[in-house]
């Protein structure tokens, strides 16, 4: 049987968080009665156990040897079979009702696509990493812009407008939810951010960069043509040394 959603999940060596993240999409699935679903996670030239641990978490593995993650993301939809596709990181968290939310938009005959505010895992310390929450589920609602954490909509739509970016190393999710609404527009269709159930994802980037660094990656994208330049958006990455 064809499944009705695709839960799609890049990953690039995501042993720490992918097992978790695979357990918040099924026990999410199972808590909503929903049966008729796949999850297909894109190893993204893994250098650790992603695959295997994708493999003992229920998922179907597919791989992309170029680490980007507009590539992982077009690659995991390439494969897909069902005609609803979910983009979710391999480290964050699925919860029920942002799901039900999902399924019902989806299955309203009136939304392309959307996406979902965003809560950490752990609450974020200092002024910077708070004002950066804040400011960007302002934007996202007021704009209808969606994260990269979270996205959804239909198969059509994303094979019309092209799948995301893969001339873009950070941000593909804004040029898509900007390509999605304009598809959506000219058939009468909705892009929407749901707020009722914050996707949940992890707070590692703030502890392993900390307020002032982060804020200072996020000023060197400000740079032109940054978000086109791998050396430019190491904040998306690259790793510290352990």
């Amino acid at each position: 049987m064809q499944p009705r959603i695709s839960v799609l999940v890049p990953a690039f060596n995501e042993e720490a968080h992918l097992g978790q993240t695979l357990a918040s999409i099924h026990a999410s699935f199972d808590e909503v009665g929903e049966t008729n679903y796949e999850v297909v996670v894109c190893d993204n030239n893994s250098t650790d156990r992603t695959s295997v641990i994708a493999q003992q978490g229920g998922a179907r593995v597919v791989f992309e040897p170029h680490n980007q993650i507009a590539r992982a993301r077009n690659t995991a939809a390439e494969r897909a079979q069902a005609e609803w596709l979910l983009f979710i990181d391999a480290d964050t968290q699925l919860n029920p009702e942002l799901l039900r939310a999902t399924l019902a938009a989806l299955s309203s005959g009136t939304v392309c696509g959307g996406g979902s505010v965003i809560r950490f895992d752990r609450e974020p310390t200092g002024m910077v990493p708070r004002a950066l929450t804040w400011f960007w589920n302002t934007i996202s609602m007021q704009l209808r812009l969606a994260a990269g954490s979270y996205i959804f909509c239909l198969r059509q739509a994303w094979e019309e407008v092209g799948g995301f970016d893969q001339g873009l190393y950070a941000g593909e999710e804004i040029f898509f939810s900007g390509k999605l609404k304009s598809w959506g527009r000219k058939r009468s269709l909705r892009f929407v951010i749901l707020a009722g159930a914050p996707v949940v994802t992890s707070a590692r980037k703030l502890e392993w960069y900390g307020q002032w660094e982060m804020l200072r990656h996020m000023l060197l994208l400000s740079w032109p043509g940054a978000i086109r330049r791998r050396a430019r958006c190491g904040l998306w990455y690259d790793r510290p040394a352990k």
